[in-house]
């Protein structure tokens, strides 16, 4: 089992940057894949990014893909999300995630959830 907790929220304005951290806490926190993902006021939740275990493999949703980037340091058990040229869309509660034998977009395969953080950007 793998308790996570996000860090890194915050209120910018259009084209800034934030970095989301993901930790993790456990010794398996290496064998899962992890996510972000997030969901805005009346929207559903929806994919983000999502990393392998490595880290060599990445997956983007196409409205962040180019501004966001996510990895992974397994040493310190933690997962990041840097996001720049931010967008008054992208404002939503970031949640990270962690799945243990798959590899996807889809929320439904992800185990493990933290509480989210707040990123909101301002136009």
């Amino acid at each position: 089992q793998v308790h996570l907790v996000e860090s890194g929220g915050g209120l910018v304005q259009a084209g800034a940057f934030l970095r989301l951290s993901c930790a993790g806490s456990g010794r398996t926190f290496v064998t899962y894949v992890m996510g972000w993902f997030r969901q805005a006021p009346g929207k559903e939740r929806e994919f983000v990014a999502a990393i392998s275990w490595s880290g060599d493999s990445t997956l983007y949703a196409d409205s962040v893909k180019g501004r966001f980037t996510i990895s992974r340091d397994n040493a310190k058990n933690t997962a990041y999300l840097q996001m720049n040229s931010l967008k008054p869309e992208d404002t939503a509660v970031y949640y990270c995630a962690a799945a243990i034998n798959t590899f996807t977009t889809s929320d439904l395969a992800y185990d493990y959830w933290g509480q989210g953080t707040q990123v909101t950007v301002s136009s």
